[in-house]
This record gives structure tokens, sequence and C-alpha cells, in this order.
């Protein structure tokens, strides 16, 4: 039976697909895998292949956008073919224009979801889901993008926290850091002085959420941006207007300073 299945992998290892992603590669004729989105430190392939009895066969950037998946179309079209993708397959990253493919050739699909860093940087931290405004990626400091200062500052006047995805280029073994994108936010605000991040701003930073001992942060910007959050993945959210409960929780959490309980409205 031709079909397409998307199925997230979660954030960490291999122990992060769900026991129906699990099945739907016990029962796939073709399984692909593409790890160029995210970084799962702990993944072992050796192990999913054991575990579900099949070869996972990887899938590069190129493959996927310059080629336009058509070597999982083409395996699609001819059995049950299974999509790996870290974290839930349509959160992190987006692959519609291969599902909308998938379907405009008669390709049925599904999607098992995992877990995502969105619901992963709730849980960690305390902060209330429904207080998180538009999320956006904070790029590599030679591409001189003003989008991540534009997006916190819009965010901010709305009272809402800012979840910052930071860029990755997992060919070349390259991770933006933390305290690199707290620098690269802090140029743009010498250049448009907006007061958005400043030496004095709350931030919160996360590092290999998914991990049974991941490193959550929470501090001024000026204490942050030298502190050392070891390996990737890496993630960065500056809160909006905080509830009581919320500082209370990056306290406890985050081993924010004490000085944070004056900050709640």
């Amino acid at each position: 039976m031709k079909e397409l299945v998307f199925v997230g992998l979660g954030l960490n290892d291999e122990y992060g697909i769900t026991l129906k992603g699990l099945e739907e590669l016990k029962t796939a004729d073709t399984i692909f895998m593409e790890t160029y989105t995210s970084r799962m430190p702990d993944f072992n392939l050796q192990h999913l292949e054991e575990l579900c009895n099949k070869k996972i066969q990887f899938i590069t950037r190129q493959t996927l956008e310059e080629e336009n998946g058509k070597q999982i179309l083409q395996a699609s079209r001819i059995g049950k073919t299974v999509f790996l993708v870290p974290g839930d397959p349509f959160i992190a990253t987006t692959h519609v224009t291969l599902r909308i493919d998938a379907q405009k050739n008669g390709v049925p699909t599904r999607i098992v979801h995992g877990i995502s860093i969105m619901s992963a940087i709730v849980s960690l931290s305390g902060l209330h889901n429904y207080k998180f405004g538009k999320t956006v990626t904070v790029p590599f400091p030679e591409t001189l993008a003003q989008t991540p200062y534009n997006v916190i500052a819009q965010n901010k006047k709305l009272g809402l926290h800012t979840l910052c995805l930071l860029d990755l280029r997992e060919p070349e073994n390259r991770y933006l850091t933390i305290n690199q994108a707290i620098k690269t936010l802090q140029n743009v605000e010498q250049q448009k002085q907006q007061n958005i991040v400043t030496q004095d701003t709350i931030a919160l930073g996360v590092a290999r959420a998914g991990n049974s001992q991941p490193i959550l942060k929470a501090d001024f910007v000026k204490n942050l941006v030298d502190f050392d959050f070891g390996m990737p993945p890496y993630s960065l959210i500056f809160p909006g207007d905080l509830h009581f409960m919320e500082v209370e929780a990056l306290i406890a959490f985050a081993s924010a300073p004490v000085e944070f309980k004056r900050l709640f409205k």
C-alpha cells in the first residue's frame, strides 16, 4: 500500500519516538530520515534500526529542497514510506511542500507527532504557553538580519514571550550558540536603540532540551552573555510580562536571581 507517513523523533535520542511511531517503522517498506533541521545529541541510528528491524536512509537538505524530495516521493508511490524528522514533523521546520506534492500525486499522507521544542520549552521553564507570541530564528551573525530583533520588539509590546530558535548548519557541524545569538541581537540594539535587548533585559537560555539533564539559565543579558551552556542544541527565550508564578518557576527551575521577583505584573 502506497503512503507517506511523517514521524516525529522527539528531541534528544531514539527513545523520543512514540510507540505508535515505532510501530510505523516496523511496517514500513522504506524509511528515510533527515538530520539537518535539528541536532539530536544522543541519537543512535544502529539502535533504532535494531528496534524496528529496518534500514534507515539519511536524506540531505539538497535532496529535499533542490530535488523536491524526489527520492522520497518515488518510494511512496511504490509502498509504505516513513520520513523521520527530529522533534515534531511540522513544528521546528516545515516539510509541507513534500506533503502537498505527495497528495497531488495521489499518495495518502499521515502524521505521527513527536515531542517538539515548543512544548518542551514550556514544560521546562514554567512559562505559560498562552503567553508566547511569534517564534523567530536567529541566524548566524554574517547575515546581518534585523528580523529577530523586530519580532522580539513586537512581542514585548504585547507583553508576550519570544522563543528564539538558533541557526544551525549540520553538515558543517556549526551551531549558533546562545552567547553568539545574544551578541548578535545586542549589535542590532546598538543600531536601533529601542531598549529591546539591553544589558538589563531578562532572558532564558536552554541547552539540550529533551535530555535527562538539560541546562536552563535565566538571568539578565549582561550575565547570560558569558554563561557556559555546554553542547548544543540551544534555544533562547525573551520573556514578556511575567506572572508571579512564572517568576517563581524561573527561580526554581532556571536559577534566576531573586531580583526577578520585582519584575512580575
